[in-house]
């Protein structure tokens, strides 16, 4: 009996050291703000963001540069992002305006497609292997649903943003807003592909 508690004892004990190395081994710290607007800097400050980014692009099509703009505006780089919350009479906190998290801002329900789509039930939107894999499936679906080119940052946040259904009926159009904001992630992206090609 003693001998038997002890191998269960055991076996925890390398099953957690073992899940808590996994856990390490997936993590990534988020970028200082002093590094944003230069993605080697990115990518030299924690090398699982550079892997991430180049699994996304092998496997969906979207390049480095475009994922990354693609998550700085969305995020800024924080894993935990959300929308911010309204207060009734300035104290008492109400809903959230929509259930976008995370480093790509994916909703809930769009989130839940995805992993039923690539059967991966555990990805986090606060991970970035996840949320680049998931903006690039995004975009894959976006390419070839509205073929929309994976290298067109523009037209690509602006199907992101609206959904491709919104996208087709030409909702943005309605929306000189987030046509400015669709410019500023297409700018930025050229800005990171012409860094990326330095230190790529």
């Amino acid at each position: 009996m003693t001998h038997s508690i002890l191998w269960i004892r055991k076996l925890f004990a390398l099953t957690l050291v073992a899940l808590l190395l996994f856990v390490a081994g997936c993590s990534t710290t988020p970028p200082p703000k002093k590094t944003y607007d230069n993605i080697c800097y990115i990518f030299n400050h924690d090398k699982d963001w550079k892997h991430a980014a180049q699994r996304a692009y092998k496997r969906w099509g979207t390049p480095p540069h475009v994922l990354l703009a693609m998550v700085h505006q969305e995020s800024r780089f924080k894993p935990h992002a959300q929308p911010k919350r309204s207060y009734f009479l300035g104290v008492l906190p109400l809903s959230r305006p929509s259930s976008a998290y995370g480093y790509s801002q994916a909703l809930d329900g769009t989130w839940n497609e995805y992993k039923k789509s690539v059967k991966r039930w555990s990805a986090s939107r606060s991970n970035i292997y996840d949320s680049l894999d998931f903006i690039g499936w995004y975009n894959h679906k976006s390419h070839t649903r509205l073929k929309i080119s994976r290298k067109d940052t523009y037209k690509l946040y602006l199907a992101y943003h609206e959904g491709q259904g919104g996208y087709s009926r030409r909702a943005y159009l309605k929306k000189p807003w987030l046509l400015k904001v669709a410019k500023k992630v297409a700018n930025r992206s050229r800005m990171y592909q012409k860094q990326y090609r330095r230190c790529a």
